[in-house]
C-alpha cells in the first residue's frame, strides 16, 4: 500500500515538536508539503522534511493531491482551513480548541460528513498512560461511585515555547479568542468527560487575566463543573504557573482516590479506604518543558484510522462537546451566572 501523503499547515511550534516529528516517525506517513504565513519558516521547514513549501493554504490545497492535513494555526482559523482541507478531499487533524464557537463546531462536523473524510481533534491527553488506566479503573467499579475530583493544568505561559514569543498569537483576542481556558483548560474537559463517562451539565466559571499585562486574554481561570449524575469538582487553567508545570488530576470515590501524574516517581498512585496504596510506573506525562516530548500517540491513531477506516477516538462530535465546556466557563465568567449545558 502507498504512503498516505501529509501536508501540515503552519509550522509554529506544535507542528514542530510534535505534529511533524511524528508524522516522520510514522511508516506509514510521506510529509508532501508545508505551510506557514512565514515564508523562511515554512522554506526551512519543508528542507528540514523533504516536503514542498508554501505561505498560502489555499494553494497548497489547489496544487497538492493529499490524504491528511495536520491544522496547526491560531484557533481563529481551526475552523476555516479545516473545511477548506476537507472540501478538498483530505482527512484533518485539527489542534484543539476546534473553534471559537459551536456554529463553527456544526460546519467542521458537516464538511466532513459531506465529503466522508474523518475530523480528528488533537486532546493528547487521553492518549496518556496514567489517564487510560484511572479511565479503565473507574469503569470496573475500582473505586467505587465518583464523587469529586479536581484537576489542573498550568505552566509559565506560550511566550516560553511558542514559535512567536512575546508576540504569539496566543496573547490575542482576535487570533485566540480565549487564552490559558482554551489552550490547556479544553483539554482538562476532554479528560475529564472521557475518564468519567460522563457529560458535564452545570458550569460556573471565573476567567480571569490577573497575571499577564499587555494580553487581551485570560491567563487564569478556575471552573466548577457538575455533571448529569451529580459528580463536582473544579477544574483550572493557567499561565501563572511560573515556577513549575501541574498537570494533574484527582477523581474522588466511594471507595478509594486515584492521584494522576500528581506524584513525581509514579504517574497513576491508587489509595483506598482499606489502607492499601498501588502505585503505578507508566511514563511521564507529555510536557512542554526540556526533553519532555516522546511519541503523543495522537498522530498514529489518526493515521491509522485512516488506513484502516475507522472512527477517531476524538472526532469532532467529541470535539464539540468539549469546546462547548469551556465556552460555557466563558459565558459563566461573563454572566456571573452558572451556565446550564445542553445534553
Amino acid at each position: 500500500m502507498s504512503k498516505l501523503k501529509v501536508a501540515v499547515i503552519g509550522c509554529g511550534s506544535i507542528a514542530q515538536n510534535r505534529h511533524l516529528l511524528e508524522y516522520e516517525a510514522n511508516e506509514e506517513v510521506d510529509i508532501t508539503a508545508v505551510c506557514d504565513i512565514v515564508e523562511e519558516r515554512a522554506m526551512v521547514t519543508a528542507e528540514a522534511f523533504g516536503a514542498k513549501s508554501y505561505t498560502d493554504y489555499e494553494e497548497l490545497l489547489n496544487k497538492e493531491e493529499v490524504d491528511a492535513v495536520s491544522v496547526c494555526l491560531p484557533n481563529y482559523l481551526h475552523a476555516p482551513v479545516s473545511i477548506a482541507a476537507l472540501n478538498a478531499g483530505a482527512n484533518v487533524l485539527c489542534e484543539k480548541p476546534m473553534a471559537t464557537s459551536r456554529e463553527e463546531a456544526e460546519q467542521m462536523i458537516e464538511a466532513a460528513e459531506q465529503n466522508g473524510k474523518k475530523l480528528m481533534i488533537a486532546h493528547n491527553q487521553r492518549f496518556v498512560s496514567s489517564h487510560e488506566r484511572a479511565r479503565k479503573l473507574i469503569a470496573e467499579g475500582e473505586i467505587g461511585k465518583v464523587y469529586s475530583f479536581r484537576t489542573t493544568f498550568g505552566h509559565g505561559g506560550p511566550e516560553g515555547w511558542s514559535a512567536d514569543g512575546k508576540d504569539s498569537w496566543f496573547f490575542k483576542k482576535e487570533e485566540a479568542f480565549i487564552g490559558a481556558m482554551g489552550d490547556l483548560g479544553v483539554h482538562k474537559a476532554d479528560l475529564l468527560r472521557h475518564i468519567l463517562g460522563e457529560e458535564f451539565v452545570d458550569v460556573a466559571g471565573f476567567v480571569e487575566n490577573n497575571a499577564k499585562s499587555g494580553i487581551s486574554v485570560d491567563d487564569n481561570a478556575v471552573c466548577i463543573l457538575r455533571t448529569e449524575h451529580g459528580v463536582v469538582g473544579t477544574l483550572t487553567a493557567s499561565w501563572a504557573y511560573n515556577s513549575a508545570e501541574d498537570n494533574s488530576t484527582v477523581i474522588y470515590g466511594e471507595k478509594g482516590t486515584l492521584r494522576l501524574e500528581d506524584d513525581p516517581d509514579y504517574s497513576l498512585v491508587a489509595q483506598y479506604t482499606n489502607g492499601e496504596v498501588v502505585k503505578y510506573e507508566l511514563g511521564q506525562i507529555q510536557s512542554n518543558e526540556e526533553g519532555g516530548q516522546s511519541n503523543t500517540g495522537v498522530i498514529d491513531h489518526f493515521v491509522e484510522c485512516i488506513v484502516k477506516d475507522q472512527k477517531p477516538l476524538i472526532d469532532g462530535e467529541e470535539g464539540k462537546r468539549s469546546l462547548e465546556v469551556i465556552l460555557a466557563a466563558l459565558e459563566s465568567g461573563e454572566t456571573r451566572k452558572i451556565t446550564k449545558l445542553e445534553k
